[in-house]
């Protein structure tokens, strides 16, 4: 099996838990660890040579902002 196969599993199962949370900050964080699997299969296919360095900058732009603004609602809660 693949790396990235392995870190898209671990996302999977981020979402799982994520849909199983007991409060909004905990799914906002299980979502957040599904997102930082996904760009680290997507990191790995790269580095496997598997896609092109510009498909991994396209599918991950935003997603710093959409992170940030994620951590500001966990603390205020």
């Amino acid at each position: 099996m693949k790396q990235s196969e392995i870190f898209r599993e671990n996302a999977d199962n981020c979402a799982h838990l994520a849909e199983g949370a007991a409060n909004e900050p905990a799914f906002h964080r299980y979502k957040r660890m599904e997102a930082a699997w996904r760009a680290l299969a997507d990191e790995q296919d790269w580095l496997d040579g598997d896609v092109s360095p510009s498909h991994i900058s396209s599918a991950h732009a935003g997603n710093g902002r959409a992170a940030a603004n994620s951590r500001k609602s966990d603390s205020a809660a």
